[in-house]
C-alpha cells in the first residue's frame, strides 16, 4: 500500500475547526443527548397504569374468592388463569419500565437497595425484546387456555381458532426475534448490540 505524500496531507497546524461552529455542534449533541429525559413520563405513566392493574387484580380477587363456595372446578382454574393473567401484564409492566429507563433514560443505582434484583440493570435491548416477547406469548397461551376451558360453556369455533392462530404468531414471531438476535450476537462475536 502507498502512503499519499506529505504535500497532500493537511497538517494540524492547516484545519482549525471553527470555534462558533463547533460550539453550535456540541450544544446540539447536548440537546439531543438530553432529549432521553421526555421518555421519563412514559415510564412515569406505566408506573400508575400498574395501579389500574392491581385495582383489577383485587377485584378480581374479591370476586373470584366471594364465588369460590359454589363454582364448579373449570371455574376456579378460569378465575386463577385471570389472575395470572393480570399478574403477568404487571410483570410485562415492570420490564419495560425498569429496562425500558435503564436502556434509554439513566442507569439506576442499586446500591442501598439489598432486595434489588440482579436482572433489572443487566436487561440489554436484546433481552428486553425477548423478555417482552416471552411475556405476550404466556399471556396469549393464557387467553387460548382460557377459551378451551370455556368451551363447554360457549363453544366459537371461530373465535377459538382466531386465539390460536394468534398465539401462533406471536410464538413465530418470538422465535424469529430470538434467532435473528442470537445471528446477530454470533456475527458481533458473541456480544449483542445494545
Amino acid at each position: 500500500m502507498t502512503s499519499e505524500p506529505s504535500e497532500h496531507r493537511p497538517s494540524t497546524a492547516e484545519y482549525r475547526p471553527n470555534p462558533k461552529l463547533k460550539r453550535a455542534e456540541h450544544a446540539f449533541e447536548s440537546l439531543l443527548f438530553n432529549s432521553r429525559w421526555l421518555m421519563a413520563p412514559f415510564y412515569l405513566g406505566l408506573v400508575i397504569s400498574l395501579l389500574v392493574l392491581l385495582f383489577k387484580f383485587v377485584a378480581l380477587l374479591v370476586e373470584f374468592i366471594a364465588h369460590a363456595a359454589l363454582a364448579k372446578e373449570s371455574d376456579i382454574i378460569l378465575g386463577v388463569l385471570s389472575l395470572i393473567d393480570v399478574s403477568l401484564t404487571g410483570n410485562l409492566v415492570l420490564i419495560v419500565v425498569f429496562s425500558g429507563y435503564e436502556n434509554f433514560v439513566s442507569r439506576i443505582d442499586p446500591r442501598g437497595h439489598p432486595d434489588w434484583p440482579e436482572w433489572m440493570t443487566k436487561v440489554d435491548f436484546a433481552g428486553l425484546k425477548q423478555k417482552l416477547l416471552a411475556s405476550i406469548v404466556a399471556i396469549s397461551a393464557i387467553q387460548v387456555l382460557k377459551a378451551f376451558m370455556n368451551i363447554d360453556v360457549a363453544f366459537d369455533a371461530q373465535k377459538l381458532a382466531w386465539l390460536a392462530g394468534i398465539h401462533l404468531v406471536f410464538v413465530v414471531s418470538t422465535l424469529l426475534i430470538v434467532w435473528s438476535d442470537k445471528l446477530g450476537a454470533h456475527g458481533n462475536g458473541g456480544k449483542s448490540e445494545h
